[in-house]
């Protein structure tokens, strides 16, 4: 039973702290509600699989997940391409994502980025949405205070169940607002979406959603294998995800890697006294993400129909944490403050320059920075 509860409650937590912002990145990349179904069934197919092989296989727990921080960052550049040239950049991320993981001084190399830079890129893509929490706070002033209340007094009482709360409120909110809700049961069908390539989508998608992913989520994921005792061989992990990213990305596959919060709930001593056996409750959450990917109808039904306040209210507070820590660790160096800072301002800007969204205009002037500040140093010194 322990390892049912762990494996179905790690799922739960990551569905509802993220659905509702991939949900919101299909919409903006222009695919309608059957492509969205799509979406999160290629998702929950690939996620359940590598669960169950990549558990089964090294007798260790190991949860995958797909990128919050990066469908963060997708939010706000997605609408500036074409669907097709959205789903190519996905593909060039799996093919980024497989180079490096069978090169591991690329991977050295991208880890040596500093965190205070990388919390700074991930802190200016989720300021935005965070922001949007008080956007509607004119028109809906008792829906607002009311999440604010929920969020508020849950992070006190019952922090492990918030977002389920908050998810169960949502949908509460979206019924009384919307009379005409029904629901459609139905198995998914799979929608087809041919790739198409372009410079611009490669350096504005691919190239920032690959590096977000990768710090965010790859490193801090191995960094919690580590911590538990498990010390798995990560290339053929990390390969693997790749090429299933690759192969799912025509169907809405966007990102696929390690999970971190929600893989230490299959971890610790709640999922199994016994190390050796807790691999079974992330088995337990693959076989969870495979029934979320046959009810992919249901859930894109009730998030599709949700009114856009409350959009906004739960995707905002699902990632204020995240945000929080982020804002912590980028201002945590006193030498790199002023390149973070500059980073951060940058990429919550959210333009586009020359086709090249603002996350990596603001990742190239916060490392330009950098670079200048220490080669400026030493000439003061003498």
């Amino acid at each position: 039973m322990s390892h049912i509860t762990s494996g179905i409650t790690a799922v739960v937590v990551g569905y509802s702290s993220a659905v509702v912002i991939v949900i919101d990145v299909a919409r903006k990349a222009g695919a309608d509600d059957n492509m969205i179904i799509s979406w999160l069934f290629a998702l929950g197919l690939g996620m359940g699989l590598t669960c169950l092989a990549f558990s089964w296989l090294t007798k260790m727990p190991v949860v995958t997940a797909w990128s919050t921080p990066g469908a963060a960052f997708l939010l706000g550049s997605v609408e500036q391409y074409r669907l097709a040239e959205c789903i190519g950049a996905f593909i060039v991320c799996a093919g980024l994502s497989l180079l490096t993981a069978q090169n591991r001084y690329l991977l050295n190399m991208i880890s040596r980025i500093p965190p205070s830079i990388s919390s700074a890129l991930l802190a200016g893509i989720l300021l935005p949405i965070c922001l949007a929490i008080f956007t509607d706070l004119d028109t809906h002033p008792i829906l607002v205070l009311s999440f604010l209340f929920v969020y508020l007094f849950g992070s006190r009482f019952f922090p492990r169940y918030l977002m389920l709360i908050l998810l169960a409120l949502a949908v509460a909110a979206s019924f009384n607002m919307n009379d005409s809700l029904n629901l459609t049961i139905a198995f998914p069908t799979p929608v087809w979406v041919s790739p198409e390539f372009s410079i611009a989508s490669t350096i504005g998608l691919a190239i920032p959603l690959f590096i977000v992913t990768t710090l965010s989520q790859n490193l801090p994921g191995i960094a919690i294998h580590h911590a538990h005792g498990y010390h798995p061989d990560h290339r053929p992990l990390l390969s693997a995800m790749a090429i299933v990213q690759g192969l799912l990305a025509p169907l809405g596959g966007f990102t696929f890697n390690l999970a971190a919060i929600t893989a230490a709930l299959c971890m610790g001593e709640n999922a199994d006294k016994d190390k050796s056996q807790r691999y079974k409750a992330a088995m337990m959450a693959g076989i969870a993400y495979l029934i979320m990917a046959a009810c992919a109808s249901i859930v894109v039904t009730l998030f599709v129909a949700m009114p856009k306040v409350v959009v906004h209210l739960l995707a905002g507070l699902a990632l204020l944490a995240t945000l929080q820590n982020a804002l912590v660790r980028c201002l945590d160096t006193h030498r790199h403050r002023h390149a973070a800072t500059v980073t951060l301002l940058c990429t919550a800007a959210g333009f586009s320059f020359f086709s090249i969204t603002s996350a990596v205009w603001g990742l190239l002037l916060g490392l330009l920075l950098l670079k200048v500040e220490q080669i400026k140093k030493p000439k003061l010194e003498n």
